[in-house]
């Protein structure tokens, strides 16, 4: 059933027509590998899905795609499907390196899902489940949906284990449950789900704080040790430092992305 489905999917697919701008290509072959993830992930939301839609336990459904091949980089951001959620890979697990231009894995979110998942803050219902968790010296406001504040916590116990060196890049956190969009759009920021969390700015760095070259490119950089990163991402955490428009800070709920 799973290879059948990969084949249908395959039909499927997302790239960017501007110019200059770099081609998604189609959704991988094994996208319904990545929707079964995506299931498993969220059982208590997530009913089924097929070649056309996927399908909450509520009811809605989300179509899988809308056939476009033609999307830009800001419309691929601004207005996914289902399967352009997975159009880039997320490379867990590897060293850091500088992405490609406007490759951002895990930034495409289908708003709809995601307030499924989470509640609107904007109409009171994300604040309704959200818990203190221990943070290093401190606590942070992080939601009980999805099990986002057990698999925190479980990521600040292997933290804690690092040498206290390290500890630095951790604390005072810059932030977690916050009812807004994302800088310099419409989006919700996963921060408006209270499912991510911004570690000390002082060692951070953010596309957004850089000029870019005279080439237009963003130049990468990071000070973020490796190790917090694999503690994180063993916990469902993707990290904005292996994204081009970089955010080293930012570590966000995305378990569906991350291989298990």
């Amino acid at each position: 059933m799973k290879s059948l489905l990969a084949v249908l999917f395959l039909c499927l697919t997302v790239s960017t027509a501007a110019a200059g701008e770099p081609s998604y290509g189609a959704p991988p072959a094994d996208l319904a590998e990545h929707l079964e993830r995506l299931k498993r992930a969220y059982p208590g939301v997530i009913a089924d899905y097929d070649k056309a839609k996927l399908t909450l336990k509520s009811g809605v459904t989300i179509p899988m795609s809308d056939g476009r091949r033609d999307k830009s980089f800001d419309e691929l951001l601004d207005d996914p499907d289902v399967d352009d959620m997975f159009a880039i890979p997320y490379p867990a697990h590897t060293k850091p390196k500088a992405p490609g231009v406007n490759v951002d894995p895990g930034r495409v979110r289908v708003e709809a899902l995601f307030r499924a998942l989470y509640g609107d803050c904007r109409k009171g219902e994300a604040a309704l489940r959200m818990r203190r968790v221990p943070w290093f010296g401190g606590s942070v406001l992080i939601t009980t949906r999805q099990g986002v504040d057990r698999a925190l916590e479980a990521t600040a116990r292997d933290l804690a284990k690092l040498p206290k060196p390290m500890m630095k890049y951790l604390a005072p956190s810059a932030g977690t449950y916050n009812c807004r969009a994302i800088a310099g759009t419409q989006r919700l920021s996963m921060h408006a789900y209270g499912a991510s969390i911004d570690l000390n700015t002082e060692f951070a760095d953010y596309w957004r704080w850089r000029k870019p070259g005279k080439d237009g490119k963003i130049a990468w950089t990071n000070r973020m040790p490796m190790e917090i990163v694999e503690i994180f991402e063993r916990h469902g955490f993707i990290w904005g430092g292996r994204w081009y428009h970089y955010d080293t800070m930012h570590f966000e709920y995305r378990p569906e992305l991350l291989a298990r």
